[in-house]
């Protein structure tokens, strides 16, 4: 599956900007979402290819979203990369047993995350 949609989920408004900028530069197309229920609303206007998670959030918190989101038929097959300054092993391992398909730490590499963009296509 090829990734041009991309739903960044984080209540950074410099983060946001940081990675809309990054990918939309590369031919990305790209949404925002600042919590939870903006996620689920921008999903519902517009089935994403991914999503770029955050952790650290008001209300509930990127780990909760993913298995919200993996749980939620329609939405399941969207692949999800948790984006943190959460750099633990064990938040790691949490973060993919919630159904991440990748994890990378804040700040970003943009070769990293290409990279992982990519293997994910």
């Amino acid at each position: 599956m090829a990734i041009h949609k991309v739903l960044i989920v984080d209540d950074s408004k410099t983060e946001i900007m940081f990675l809309t900028e990054l990918l939309q530069k590369n031919g990305y197309t790209v949404r925002s979402a600042e919590n939870a229920d903006e996620a689920f609303k921008r999903l519902a206007e517009e089935k994403p290819d991914l999503i770029l998670m955050d952790v650290v959030m008001p209300g509930q918190n990127g780990f909760q979203l993913t298995r919200s989101i993996n749980r939620t038929p329609e939405y399941a097959d969207v692949p999800i990369i948790i984006c943190t300054s959460k750099n633990l092993e064990t938040d790691r391992v949490w973060g993919m047993r919630q159904g991440a398909k990748d994890y990378i730490t804040k700040p970003v590499d943009s070769v990293e995350l290409f990279a992982k963009i990519k293997a994910l296509s």
